[in-house]
């Protein structure tokens, strides 16, 4: 490349400043594999229609979390692209060529009320290029339907387990795979 376009390019990097409200990490794909996530939550459209706009053009694949209807749907109206998935409150843009993902991810929900969070944990991995399997509503108040499905958790490379504030789910998981179990806590349930 000439010099001019070799300093634009460098002129962005390691990160962007956009008018002072947000600070774009360009680099986090070349340390992490995968570009900086949005967190939607608390800013406006117009800045998340403006971050969203500025990592697609050096990313094939963007992720914002935490968007309501109301917001994805503006923010949709300007950038069409991005599919938006309801129940984890997420927004995906992945233009990637699709490519053999890897087995071994298993996302576990104690209850139908951490399904949102598990979701999330799922499709966020599944962005990553895993394959992922979901097992949801199998926590300790019912155990026999987390004993029924064993197998299935013998296999796992990794575990997630989501669960409400008893946390008593991801122990029980833990002391039945041999695979890493990675414990998310919801703000769900009665916390006794």
């Amino acid at each position: 490349m000439n010099v001019d376009t070799a300093l634009e390019e460098l002129r962005h990097l390691p990160f962007e400043n956009l008018d002072g409200f947000a600070t774009l990490d360009h680099h986090r794909p070349l340390r992490n594999g995968f570009p900086e996530v949005i967190f939607g939550q608390g800013k406006q459209p117009s800045q998340v229609i403006s971050i969203v706009r500025r990592l697609s053009e050096r990313n094939d694949k963007v992720l914002v979390t935490r968007v309501d209807k109301v917001m994805a749907d503006e923010i949709r109206s300007e950038l069409s692209d991005l599919t938006y998935h309801p129940l984890p409150r997420l927004l995906v843009l992945d233009r990637s060529a699709q490519k053999e993902k890897r087995p071994g991810v298993l996302v576990v929900s104690a209850g139908t009320a951490d399904m949102p969070v598990a979701e999330e944990a799922a499709i966020t991995s599944e962005l990553m290029g895993n394959a992922v399997e979901r097992m949801f509503d199998v926590g300790v108040a019912g155990i026999h339907r987390l004993l029924n499905q064993t197998e299935r958790l013998w296999q796992a490379n990794v575990v997630v387990v989501v669960a409400g504030m008893d946390g008593a789910l991801p122990s029980v998981v833990g002391g039945l795979v041999s695979a890493p179990v990675i414990a998310v806590p919801t703000s769900v349930g009665y916390g006794a």
